[in-house]
């Protein structure tokens, strides 16, 4: 027994005259222990609290918030920028739209919107347009009929953009680092080789957070990304200005990339679809910064759409032989709906916001009255400490730290020095990165105590658990995060939050996430759907049901007061 509970066995009987036999028997049931979790939940609870309090009370004082939207332009008469994928790229294989028709309608809308929202940080535009002109020349020969082209080039024409952290060779590529600011790819990553060759056209790569190890997109090179639904606030990260653009049609669709949520957070915050597939499905290969052993088990490269019926086809695309390792989607009919309201109280995030409760139980009475089931509350107690698996996975894998990555693994930076030098505006880093650089070496520290094996154990405990939970015909119902998208710097006070999507990451398993509809303010809404290994091709089936039932994306702007009421009714 430690001397701090004899020493507590002592007073207790001191105090009460209890047999220390009997008290030694309550504290091997581990009745102290809870109430030390206790204690230590209340404290840190109140200290994050106390963070967020002050955070936004400097903040306040600190930052001048525009008063009045800054609405981005409305998308009109431009029917192609409501088009899906799937319905664009018909279009061009039967000469109803040129594909040169399409890409300049995209460009058009990227020169109307960037200059609010900051999403495209490099461009190809001129070039897109002569490859989207050779693809009208092949339809026009002749040489294959809608069934070869369908089958060999299924994207064909249609273009899309990525974020900044993967190679799209002869454009920039700096994932949000100062010291990579005059990199240019001279190759492409695999994802958009294989894009390619499918048809698809790039446009540009757009904005992410500094080295994409934040949740809201700004860096030191091209600046902060805005929400196209209200500039005010944020669009995520680190596929920020990705879904940002999504959001306000930019491009027909997006590829990101999800170590840490970083897909499914900003696809929450602009409204949009995203989707985390299972682990080793899509290649990696091409990005920045580089991952090895584990931890490339934790990042996955996924598409951001607006219409979820694109989800399938892009997916079919992204993983090549792949395919064959998916799941078949169940009989609907027997389909198993779980759903948890929030993570059990972990003092380490921002409890979940009223509205997204209400979200939620809509969303599951919506699957039991289509389906005519009954959904479960889900009960997975070691979601409470989703922050803590998260973190000593990462920081257990045995790469390069962060401090040698801000540096190109060069050397290691002082996040102090470099803090000191924020001070007087001479960094070249964001404040978010130099938090983050001290908070790892007391991380690293704390790999030398027993909490760091036990953390890494619960995680892979967990996998086990929700695999045998969901099978092959449940998914689980769970917040994307606990508010919708907040104010600049906002995420500062709050650092913790994104530990809601980070946590399945650690497990492998696949996770989309789907809007519904607009809050009174104007902002997106939304959960995210989780299934097991492999099963990604329920999840996209269940987003389509979604957004039969609620809407789907709802284009920014005064186009958006149409589907204000969708979730509140």
């Amino acid at each position: 027994m430690s001397l701090f509970l004899v020493k507590f066995r002592n007073v207790m009987r001191d105090m009460t005259g209890t047999n220390p036999s009997i008290l030694d028997t309550i504290i091997d049931k581990g009745v102290v222990n809870a109430i030390i979790s206790v204690m230590v939940s209340s404290v840190l609870r109140c200290v994050y609290k106390g963070m967020d309090i002050v955070g936004s009370i400097l903040i306040t004082l600190m930052v001048r918030y525009p008063k009045l939207k800054d609405p981005i332009p409305p998308i009109g008469s431009k029917q192609i920028l409501r088009e899906s994928v799937t319905v664009i790229a018909e279009k061009i294989r039967t000469k109803e739209l040129t594909a040169e028709e399409v890409v300049r309608t995209f460009i058009g809308r990227i020169h109307e919107i960037n200059g609010q929202i900051n999403s495209v940080v490099d461009e190809r535009f001129q070039i897109a347009i002569e490859e989207a002109k050779n693809y009208d020349r092949l339809i026009e020969t002749g040489e294959h009929d809608l069934k070869e082209l369908q089958t060999k080039y299924p994207l064909l024409g249609v273009p899309f953009t990525i974020k900044d952290s993967f190679c799209v060779k002869g454009l920039k590529h700096t994932a949000g680092s100062y010291y990579r600011k005059d990199f240019t790819s001279v190759d492409d990553a695999d994802v958009v080789k294989i894009l390619k060759q499918a048809g698809a056209i790039p446009l540009g790569v757009t904005n992410v957070s500094e080295l994409c190890m934040w949740w809201e997109s700004v860096n030191t090179v091209y600046g902060r990304s805005k929400n196209p639904y209200d500039t005010r606030h944020i669009v995520g990260g680190s596929s920020g200005g990705e879904a940002g653009l999504q959001g306000a049609a930019g491009s027909a669709f997006g590829i990101g990339s999800d170590i840490g949520g970083s897909i499914r957070i900003p696809s929450f915050f602009c409204g949009v679809f995203g989707h985390k597939p299972t682990i080793g499905l899509v290649s990696n290969t091409g990005q920045h910064p580089p991952t090895s052993g584990r931890i490339a088990e934790f990042l996955t490269t996924g598409p951001i759409v607006r219409h979820p019926r694109d989800l399938p086809l892009l997916f079919n695309v992204m993983i090549g032989e792949n395919r064959d390792k998916l799941k078949p989607v169940p009989d609907m009919k027997t389909i198993r709906i779980l759903y948890m309201e929030d993570d059990g109280g972990s003092p380490f995030a921002t409890p979940i916001s009223d509205e997204l409760k209400l979200t939620m139980r809509k969303t599951v009475r919506f699957f039991e009255k289509k389906y005519g089931i009954k959904a479960q509350r889900a009960n997975i107690s070691k979601l409470y400490h989703s922050l803590e698996i998260w973190a000593n996975g990462m920081s257990g894998c045995n790469v390069p730290t962060f401090c040698e990555e801000l540096v190109l693994r060069e050397r290691k930076i002082n996040p102090y020095w470099e803090l000191l030098k924020f001070a007087f505006r001479l960094s070249p880093h964001t404040l978010p990165a130099l938090i983050l650089g001290i908070i790892e070496k007391f991380v690293y520290i704390g790999n030398k105590f027993p909490i760091h094996k036990e953390m890494i154990e619960m995680g892979y405990s967990l996998a086990k658990e929700i695999e045998e939970m969901l099978r092959d015909d449940g998914v689980l119902l769970y917040p994307t995060h606990p508010t919708t998208a907040p104010r600049h710097y906002k995420p500062m006070s709050r650092p913790a939050d994104f530990s809601y999507s980070a946590v399945f990451n650690v497990l492998g398993v696949p996770v989309t996430q789907v809007p519904l509809g607009l809050n009174s303010n104007g902002l997106p809404l939304g959960i995210q759907i989780v299934g097991s290994m492999f099963n990604d091709l329920l999840l996209m089936k269940l987003a389509e049901d979604i957004e039969e039932g609620f809407g789907g994306w709802v284009p920014p702007c005064h186009d958006a007061t149409v589907n204000l009421t969708s979730i509140t009714n």
